[in-house]
């Protein structure tokens, strides 16, 4: 890649952030005009990728970035193909419509200018996750959808609900994201690469790795939670807590389809298995019913948008699964038809809602003749949605069918599964386009009327491109389908399909599906009731074990810190202790590194005094009356140690001990004088024996751990350099304080800091005084 256009690459994945930082400033200082600045972003954005389109259709990928921590080889790296490139088309170029959008909808809103900046930084997070290359920035990328999506989510704070569906989908979609990086961890493990470019040619290595079960199943952990596959799909419907730009964005167009988009990325490296052709087609059918089965119990207009997500995404993973090249064309044409209609008809509720003041569909009707521009885009997009020419929808359905008759085994099975999930959408497309418009007006919170320019252009927008698509299909395909499809399928594809139905086999099903959707469409009533009662029989469902894993989690939580933070000091020494013991031991053991017992050496009448004072300091604090003798005859071991250093030739090393020594001493009598302790040790045996043996392994484990390191050849590498250079570079000749106070400068200050720190903490204790009573009384001074 040349590198000006590397620099403008560069420009538009990072244009979303530096939008969002001038964000609010921008909307408070133009007001109801900063939306058609803002989406001056994503329209950037749209262009620049756009302009890629031509050489992705001629077969070209575009590739290019810059070091990013060059030490550990990880790049800020991309890679532009026909998968990616389309993604970023319906990204930037429905988040520049989203953008006005939220314009018109958080128009007098005090925190618009927040909004703004977090749905710009989620599009820009977006954005880079469907075009990195580099495994470490997919996942970062990764994450930061989930986080700035819980801001979005959650965007009205004040309700419980909202923090609730955010706090659900972080956690859904979090552990999805740490299960997708343990599973790239795997990947790279097994093939030695750490980029989708270079995975990809690899062919069927990773395939042939006695790995790929694991990097699948892990992988398929972060697909499936992102793209809210059954059971992992209750916190999408959820999530329609947020704000009608967010619904219509996140969870028709964007973040939903990141698990998708990384099913179809990594098709042609772990597809084309047993594994993948069993459990992506059953999870993705499962989903299709459910959750078109939920919709139709739905009466809220976004809900009803929601469930038919769910299902939606479920038919998109279903036929990835399948992998034959007619049913990636399929996956492909209906991801691409439902980011058009899914994202129309999410602000069309948006709209019914903003300016009626309900989304509720039994209290609506009549809005035909005060909302014409809606209506009209409503009916364009539930057209699409239904399956009917001439919109792209009716292209995407076909080839689904047609992909089903090449199923194999799977036919009869899941080509039930597809009409009864494709009827069922039909019937919620078409009743949020005709129930709201229809019939008698009613009477609303608010007066309807037609919304703004900033809310209707949005989804009026998306329906005309949803017919204009299909027209001209041959554009369309040259540009969008055939590269995308090219690029899920790892070998050249052409999609031929147009708007001319062809009679067969996929006509005769979508005939059947149509009259399917209208039978259930007239009863709508009634199968909302019957759905009604079939879920109250159930009754537990993945929410509500949601909230109780939750519930659970914090209890053992509370459980787990009374067990390790009862609040004992006593507890906490000891169980530090033992873990020093167990790491000092345990190693030796384990590996048999214990030392070799040395010859006892012969020792002078002077150093046999120094061990004999030892020894006596030792038996005073073991049996010490009270605690002040036991801390004064705790010094005369340090004492000991100190005279042995003077006698080895260390007379500094000698001065700093018996220093310390008597600081220690010092500190802690004063310590111990001012805290009102008992006088004695009042501790039963039991508790005294243990402390013994703690006390006793950890010793003896330093002092065999110090005998074998003194048995270890030396290497006086270390030494060599500091007597070299202490002088040279320090300026100094006393080899241990330049050590101190030059090479290990920094470590020194933070020791001085610690023992500040602890200073202050033991001031702290001196200065309480504790009454009779037991409860603390206020400070002295």
């Amino acid at each position: 890649m040349a590198d000006g256009l590397q620099s403008l690459t560069f420009l538009a994945l990072i244009l979303p952030f530096l939008a969002a930082v001038v964000a609010p400033w921008l909307t408070k200082a133009l007001k109801h005009n900063a939306a058609w600045v803002l989406a001056l972003a994503p329209a950037f954005m749209f262009v620049h990728f756009l302009g890629y389109a031509g050489a992705v259709a001629d077969g070209a990928t575009i590739t290019g970035g810059y070091a990013w921590i060059p030490s550990l080889g990880v790049d800020f790296s991309w890679y532009l193909d026909g998968l990616s490139l389309v993604f970023a088309l319906l990204i930037s170029g429905i988040g520049t419509l989203i953008v006005l959008y939220s314009g018109g909808y958080l128009k007098g809103n005090e925190y618009q200018g927040r909004f703004f900046s977090f749905i710009l930084m989620f599009m820009g997070a977006m954005q880079g996750l469907v075009v990195s290359d580099s495994f470490l920035m997919l996942f970062v990328f990764w994450e930061l959808t989930s986080i700035t999506s819980f801001l979005l989510i959650g965007f009205d704070h004040a309700r419980d609900a909202s923090r609730r569906a955010a706090l659900q989908a972080l956690v859904v979609t979090g552990l999805g994201g740490l299960s997708m990086l343990a599973g790239l961890i795997v990947i790279q493990f097994a093939t030695g690469v750490g980029s989708m470019s270079e995975l990809l040619a690899l062919g069927d290595l990773l395939r042939q790795s006695p790995f790929y079960l694991l990097a699948l199943i892990l992988i398929l952990g972060g697909a499936f939670t992102k793209s809210a596959q059954f059971p992992f799909h209750f916190w999408l419907p959820n999530a329609m807590e947020a704000p009608t730009p967010v619904s219509a964005y996140l969870h028709s167009a964007t973040m939903v389809k990141a698990g998708v988009y990384l099913l179809m990325r990594l098709n042609p490296a772990l597809g084309d298995t047993a594994w993948w052709e069993t459990i992506l087609p059953v999870f993705g059918g499962t989903t299709l019913l459910v959750g078109t089965l939920l919709a139709i119990r739905q009466t809220d207009l976004k809900l009803m948008l929601a469930y038919t997500t769910v299902a939606s995404l479920g038919l998109l993973v279903m036929l990835t699964g399948f992998g034959s090249e007619i049913a990636v064309e399929a996956a492909v044409l209906y991801l691409i038809a439902h980011s058009m209609f899914k994202g129309a008809l999410f602000m069309v509720a948006g709209l019914i809602d903003h300016e009626s003041g309900t989304r509720d569909v039994t209290r609506l009707g009549g809005l035909r003749g005060a909302m014409p521009i809606t209506f009209a885009a409503a009916m364009m997009a539930a057209i699409s949605m239904g399956g009917l020419p001439p919109f792209f929808g009716f292209l995407a359905k076909e080839e689904i069918y047609a992909a089903l008759n090449f199923a194999g085994g799977w036919n009869s099975v899941f080509t039930l599964v597809a009409i009864a999930g494709n009827a069922l959408m039909f019937v919620i497309g078409f009743a949020v386009a005709i129930k709201p418009f229809f019939g008698e007006l009613r009477e609303t919170p608010k007066h309807p009327h037609e919304g703004p320019v900033l809310l209707w252009l949005g989804p009026l927008t998306l329906a005309v491109v949803g017919l204009a698509t299909a027209v001209f299909s041959g554009l369309s395909h040259q540009y969008l389908s055939s590269p995308m499809a090219s690029a899920v399928a790892g070998t050249p594809v052409e999609v031929y399909i147009s708007i001319v139905p062809h009679v067969g086999l996929p006509l005769i099903l979508s005939v059947v599906t149509v009259l399917l959707g209208v039978a259930i469409y007239v009863f709508l009533d009634g199968a909302r009731a019957t759905m009604a009662g079939i879920l109250r029989a159930i009754g537990w469902g993945p929410d509500r074990g949601f909230d109780q894993f939750m519930r659970g989690l914090v209890r053992f939580s509370a459980g787990v810190t009374n067990i390790v933070q009862n609040g004992r000091l006593e507890v906490y020494m000891t169980v530090t202790f033992i873990m020093i013991a167990l790491a000092l031991w345990v190693p030796m053991i384990g590996f048999g590194e214990l030392p070799t017992w040395p010859e006892f050496p012969d020792l002078a009448f002077y150093e046999w005094t120094i061990i004999l004072i030892a020894v006596i300091g030792l038996g005073a604090v073991a049996y010490a009356a009270d605690r002040l003798t036991a801390i004064v005859s705790l010094g005369i071991q340090g004492f000991a140690v100190a005279l042995l250093f003077m006698l080895f030739g260390a007379p500094d090393l000698s001065f700093t001990q018996f220093m310390v020594e008597t600081l220690s001493v010092v500190i802690l009598a004063l310590a111990m004088t001012r805290l009102r302790l008992h006088p004695s040790d009042h501790r039963p045996t039991p508790e005294k024996l243990l402390d013994v043996t703690v006390a006793g392994a950890c010793g003896a484990g330093f002092a065999m751990l110090l005998l074998k390191v003194t048995q270890i050849p030396f290497d006086a590498t270390l030494s060599e350099f500091f007597n070299t250079y202490s002088y040279v570079v320090a300026h100094g000749r006393n080899v241990v304080n330049v050590i101190i106070v030059d090479f290990r400068g920094l470590d020194t200050l933070g020791e001085i800091a610690v023992v500040m720190i602890a200073g202050l903490a033991i001031l702290a204790l001196i200065r309480i005084r504790v009454p009779r009573s037991g409860l603390p009384a206020e400070r002295e001074g």
